[in-house]
């Protein structure tokens, strides 16, 4: 008697997707006794097992998954995962606190507190520790110190948690918080110079408090092979800035190298667009005299670069330095690449360089609408003459609109950050990451989305660290300019609907 394959795999399917079902329940059994932390873990095992459980059994029914909808599959799981985890660490924190509570609070009842275990009592002598069992306190003739910049004019602390290697203070802030930070901030200095830092930010229980950290914690300028790193990046970013112009021509450079010439005028042009975003950033930074890291440029063989990631080496003293120096980039590189295709479209016409079909314009809102409005009836014909100069200036607005996304520590991310807060861009990020591997799925002939999700989960998503003044909301120029940095991405990157470009009569 002879079996098929189908036959045979079935039996083996049901097997294995019994023995995994068998081995979660197991873990969430032993995960029990450990309450919330078990649960989480649980959790985070589950996220991992479930992409590879379901492509399997889907494979072994012979249904198979595009290559799109693993990546997709496989982006949201790491993405559950890292949430679940940051889940996992804070409830983990809460546990380690008690725990280290408890067993000091125990300690002190058996005897006489050393002078320094008096440094872990709080002002109304309840007793809290620090989240690290590794960290070292803050000395106590430190905290002692410390204490005194505290008033009832500006910030009047009532407890005292030991934070890593320094203290969160709670209490109540008496006036506004620029003024109570200029205070404290200003007192601080005065009594310990520039060995400790102060965080006016906002707490666990959405109340102000107030962190001393020592100044080691400061962000550490880039080393040697970073540097190395961002040059090799810059090498890189040349070559495929040069291929991808090529390709606009029509040639593959790689065979043909001995035509770079052709295309260097356009990746010189691109580089304009790159270098005046970063330009951008360099300009505020020095304004608000913070250090930024050399530019980590990102290479792409479809349009040459997608910009450059760039660190904050000094702290921020407040989140309009935040929001400045993000918004810096992408302005001027926006107006570059703005020009750049104004400038072009007039100089479109017969006898330009590129005859693209109508429907190359129907791909953003902006473009199309700019298009429109300078070349008038002619976008509605089946190819349209255009100058080089509306190619590299559509290509850095896709650029700079890329960045401007709202996820992690990218411009946009940046942005929101600074005028809705932290919460708010962590949602913003969670939805960008989303709808990019949406995105994605739904047009796996465009690889941009997908490769900017995997850029952003992976390198972008954390957020900035807070300002030193985290309290201190941008006023509403800045948060009405953020809001249109944030228009400019959605119509440069949104296409134009079937209808709505027939309506306009945009694209033939």
């Amino acid at each position: 008697m002879s079996f098929s394959l189908s036959q045979l795999l079935t039996p083996i399917v049901i097997v294995i997707f019994a023995l995994a079902i068998g081995v979660l329940v197991w873990g969430y059994q032993r995960a029990k006794p450990f309450g919330k932390l078990g649960r989480l873990a649980w959790w985070q095992s589950v996220v991992l097992m479930a992409p590879w459980l379901l492509y399997f059994v889907l494979f072994s029914f012979g249904l198979s998954l595009s290559l799109p909808a693993v990546l997709l599959l496989l982006l949201v799981s790491a993405g559950i995962y890292i949430y679940l985890g940051r889940q996992l660490r804070e409830a983990g924190q809460e546990e380690l606190l008690r725990q280290k509570a408890a067993q000091r609070l125990q300690a002190l009842n058996n005897s006489d507190a050393a002078s320094g275990e008096q440094v872990g009592k709080t002002d109304d002598n309840r007793l809290t520790t620090s989240s690290d069992p590794d960290a070292l306190p803050i000395p106590a003739e430190d905290l002692a110190v410390i204490k005194g910049i505290f008033s009832i004019d500006s910030f009047f602390a009532t407890e005292t948690i030991a934070y890593q290697e320094g203290a969160i203070f709670k209490g109540n802030l008496r006036t506004e918080a620029d003024e109570a930070f200029g205070k404290l901030s200003e007192k601080l200095k005065n009594l310990m110079g520039e060995k400790y830092r102060i965080f006016l930010v906002e707490g666990s229980e959405d109340r102000p408090v107030v962190v001393i950290l020592p100044s080691s914690n400061d962000p550490q300028t880039s080393n040697l092979a970073q540097k190395n790193l961002a040059v090799v990046l810059i090498v890189a970013t040349v070559v495929t800035t040069l291929e991808a112009s090529g390709a606009l021509l029509g040639f593959d450079l790689v065979e043909d190298w001995h035509r770079y010439g052709e295309a260097l005028p356009l990746a010189l042009g691109v580089a304009a667009i790159l270098v005046a975003h970063e330009l951008g950033h360099i300009w505020q930074a020095r304004k608000w005299k913070i250090r930024l890291s050399w530019p980590f440029f990102l290479p792409n063989w479809q349009i040459g670069s997608f910009g450059a990631i760039t660190r904050f080496e000094s702290l921020l003293p407040n989140r309009n330095t935040l929001f400045d120096v993000a918004i810096a980039g992408p302005a001027l590189g926006g107006l570059v690449s703005l020009s750049f295709l104004i400038i072009g479209l007039l100089l479109s016409g017969e006898g330009s360089l590129f005859q693209l079909p109508g429907q190359f314009l129907q791909g953003s809102l902006l473009v199309g609408a700019i298009a429109k409005l300078i070349l008038g009836d002619a976008v509605q014909n089946n190819l349209i003459a255009l100058h080089p100069l509306t190619i590299l200036g559509w290509l850095g607005l896709v650029i700079n609109a890329l960045n401007l996304l709202p996820a992690g520590q990218l411009d946009g991310g940046r942005i929101v950050q600074a005028i809705y807060g932290r919460k708010t861009a962590r949602r913003t990020t969670i939805a960008t990451l989303i709808l990019l591997g949406g995105v994605a799925l739904f047009n796996p002939a465009n690889p941009i989305p997908l490769y900017w999700a995997i850029v952003v989960l992976f390198l972008q998503r954390q957020l900035e660290r807070p300002s030193l003044n985290e309290l201190t909301e941008p006023d509403d120029t800045r948060a009405g300019l953020g809001l249109l940095a944030l228009l400019f991405m959605l119509l440069t990157l949104i296409p134009f609907s079937p209808n709505l470009a027939v309506r306009l009569g945009i694209g033939g």
